[in-house]
């Protein structure tokens, strides 16, 4: 007991000096660190991963950075994964000033742990911090602590072939403010939780004209990640599968005759060999696995075009799939628009499967990685 009652007592003791920016704890010793074996070896979390969904798993740090507005973020820390404190007048609690980011450590088959692409959800972070009066992180600093928070929990990245290691960077205006005015501190948090995918098996989309996810132009926050963007979308997403569809399929706000996003993920329209989305400006998010699949698929040998696809088009197309972090690449069975039900093809053999093996593949280090895409952690 009295062992027990003393590593809490550390563990407070460390998380004080943390959030008041004092020494930072030590980063995983040989001692005190789950993620190894008293041989050293590196063992993995005693979990049952093939229960693991898409949802929140306690893992072991994360990571903070801070700083005051008008200054530029210095270094950050590892803390115990756990509850923070904010004022009651945070900025991001009284008017939803922040932004989110994410994405994943994969294990590879020599059981190598990698990350896709960081340094684009570095830039992409700038960008929408920049929207919401945020000052931001260097691209080699977040990368940097997305690299330090995955080595503190590597073990809890699922083993190859089953699941990934999610993780959600957060940059949050923290300081006091009462009249609407930006915060006058900030800071990156970032956590983890191992997943699988987000949703299971084909989607069945509904395309409703009643309710926007982004305002018309490049003046709103839709191709940004705003925390403020996401909770509007559960009113119609809620209804939506209360009346048994998997997600929603919003229309552009200005004219409601062309495709825009589903509530989470970028949407791709397959005819023949042309495979055709919606140009990511101003209203839509500029979807880092988008942007891959894009490449890929010119890769491939598909014919690839970033423009306005009318409802039209969509209910003519032989194959849909979406694409995102959390759906990677999920392919559509059906979508419904008034009356009219349109269904694609699914399964082997299908373009949104070539993309997804082939992405997939890379992200695992069964496919040669030719762009340098992936990102192998020490």
């Amino acid at each position: 007991m009295e062992k027990k009652e003393k590593k809490k007592k550390e563990v407070i003791a460390t998380r004080h000096k943390v959030e008041h920016n004092m020494d930072p704890p030590p980063i995983l010793t040989s001692s005190d660190s789950a993620a190894t074996s008293s041989a050293g070896e590196e063992r993995h979390a005693e979990i049952k991963w093939d229960e693991i969904g898409f949802g929140i798993v306690s893992t072991d740090f994360m990571y903070v950075m801070k700083c005051s507005k008008g200054e530029d973020f210095g270094d950050g820390s590892l803390i115990p994964y756990g509850n923070i404190e904010l004022p009651p007048s945070a900025g991001i609690l009284n008017y939803g000033q922040g932004v989110l980011e994410g994405l994943k450590a994969y294990r590879t088959k020599d059981g190598s742990i990698v990350l896709f692409r960081p340094e684009e959800n570095a830039r992409r972070i700038k960008i929408g911090a920049e929207r919401m009066c945020m000052p931001s992180p260097s691209v080699e600093q977040f990368v940097h602590a997305i690299k330090k928070t995955v080595i503190a929990n590597k073990r809890w990245v699922p083993p190859f072939g089953q699941g990934s290691l999610y993780i959600r960077p957060l940059l949050l205006g923290t300081g006091s403010v009462l009249g609407l005015s930006p915060s006058p501190q900030y800071m990156l948090l970032i956590y983890t939780t191992p997943v699988k995918s987000y949703h299971k098996g084909p989607l069945n989309l509904v395309i409703k004209d009643e309710l926007y996810r982004a305002i018309s132009g490049p003046g709103g926050t839709g191709g940004i990640k705003s925390i403020t963007n996401y909770s509007p979308a559960y009113k119609a997403l809620n209804e939506a599968r209360e009346e048994g569809f998997s997600d929603i399929l919003y229309l552009d706000a200005a004219t409601g005759k062309f495709i825009e996003e589903v509530t989470g993920c970028n949407i791709f329209v397959v005819k023949g060999n042309s495979i055709t989305t919606p140009e990511a400006v101003g209203t839509i998010l500029p979807g880092i696995t988008r942007k891959s699949i894009i490449d890929i698929a010119i890769d491939l040998g598909y014919q690839v075009e970033e423009r306005g696809v009318p409802v039209e088009e969509l209910l003519q197309a032989d194959e849909v799939f979406c694409t995102g972090t959390a759906v990677v690449i999920n392919p559509v069975f059906s979508v419904t628009y008034n009356k009219t039900k349109a269904k694609y093809k699914t399964g082997p053999g299908t373009v949104s499967s070539k993309l997804y093996q082939t992405l997939t593949g890379i992200q695992t280090g069964l496919v040669q990685d030719k762009r340098g895409w992936t990102l192998q952690l020490d």
